[in-house]
């Protein structure tokens, strides 16, 4: 039922947004997982043998990034795995195309494990177990009030770990953007018309801070959603959102909090900015707190029992903990990680049947 209601959205987003495919809840992690035909016992004390690990990215920051920051996790997953007890001869890592193509690698088996938002793991927890959460670094700002958030200053982290973030709605620094901060920062209500007549960038429509989140703040004060929006177009990542934000071809794009730590250098160099971005940009709404992204496993792959899961929460914790890991996870703002289960993510279940909702209604 779920993956027919998703096909059916696909068809409805096809002006320039990608739709997901769902599933039910699938329970604790590591459940109802088919019988590990590809890891063989070395000797009754040796490591298991597994050929190939196929762990996937999605693409929130530009693919060559992710690949290049992550080339030190095979070697350190291989190295964790060993001391759990499985001998991996390759870890493959793959920088999916779109956050739904990494579902449905998951799905299909293609990805044995992924790293991907709480957003795209309800969409797809037909076929795939959450066994992970990542945690955060606190961010010195966290306000309900956009406008508290405006005072010029960088975001900073916090050494308060943090198991959720917010999604934020960026204005730039064109006229239009510039003109809904100021309203903002006067303490003054933006109108649908104002919001309806700026352009707007998101991401893909299974993304927690690049869609859904920020399509909920609209429908609980607007009554409205991202399609209702007269522009509003897909960007590929985060990085070229900033980029159209800089050049003034979209004014407002939504993103994770706070996203532009990760681009205040290349806002002056690559986007050609003067001001910092912490000048040039402007919050115009804050969205409720998100649960952090996840380690899923997928159900199909032969390789994934309930020991293979244990082993695999293990090493990620284990990494988390050490400086090398930490720097290879950063790549998706992750400071560590804690063992998860199906029912975290229960409030995003319901944001996404909202937006199930609201999208069938249009």
């Amino acid at each position: 039922m779920k993956r027919a209601l998703a096909m059916a959205l696909a068809m409805i987003l096809c002006l320039g947004l990608l739709a997901g495919c769902g599933g039910q809840d699938s329970g604790n992690g590591g459940g109802s997982q088919q019988p590990n035909t590809d890891t063989t016992q070395a000797e009754d004390s040796g490591p298991k043998q597994v050929d190939k690990l196929s762990v996937y990215f999605v693409p929130s920051r530009e693919p060559s990034e992710i690949v290049t920051a992550t080339e030190p996790l095979k070697q350190l997953l291989k190295d964790e795995m060993l001391k759990e007890g499985y001998d991996i001869g390759e870890v493959e890592i793959t920088v999916g195309t779109t956050y739904e193509a990494v579902g449905e690698a998951l799905v299909a088996g293609t990805a044995d494990v992924g790293l991907i938002p709480g957003g795209t793991y309800v969409l797809y927890d037909d076929g795939c177990d959450v066994i992970l959460t990542a945690t955060r670094d606190g961010l010195s700002k966290d306000f309900d009030d956009p406008k508290d958030w405006n005072d010029g200053t960088p975001t900073e982290a916090s050494e308060k770990q943090a198991v959720s973030y917010r999604a934020l709605l960026i204005a730039g620094p064109s006229e239009k953007g510039q003109a809904l901060v100021a309203k903002v920062n006067a303490g003054e209500e933006l109108t649908w018309d104002e919001l309806n007549s700026a352009n707007w960038s998101v991401m893909g429509s299974s993304s927690p801070a690049g869609y859904i989140y920020p399509a909920l703040w609209l429908q609980d004060r607007y009554s409205k959603g991202i399609t209702d929006l007269a522009s509003a177009v897909q960007s590929d990542s985060y990085a070229s959102a900033f980029a159209r934000l800089a050049s003034g071809q979209v004014d407002v794009l939504v993103t994770y909090a706070d996203a532009r730590r990760d681009y205040a250098e290349r806002w002056n160099t690559e986007f050609g900015r003067e001001g910092s971005i912490w000048e040039e940009t402007g919050l115009i709404g804050v969205t409720a707190p998100i649960y952090n992204d996840t380690v899923s496993v997928s159900k199909t792959s032969p390789k994934m029992d309930a020991d293979m899961v244990a082993a695999l929460q293990n090493a990620f914790i284990n990494i988390g903990n050490t400086p090398e890991g930490k720097e290879v996870i950063a790549i998706y703002s992750h400071n560590g990680y804690q063992k998860a289960q199906s029912s975290d993510y229960d409030n995003e279940r319901a944001a996404q049947k909202l937006i199930q909702e609201l999208t069938a209604a249009n």
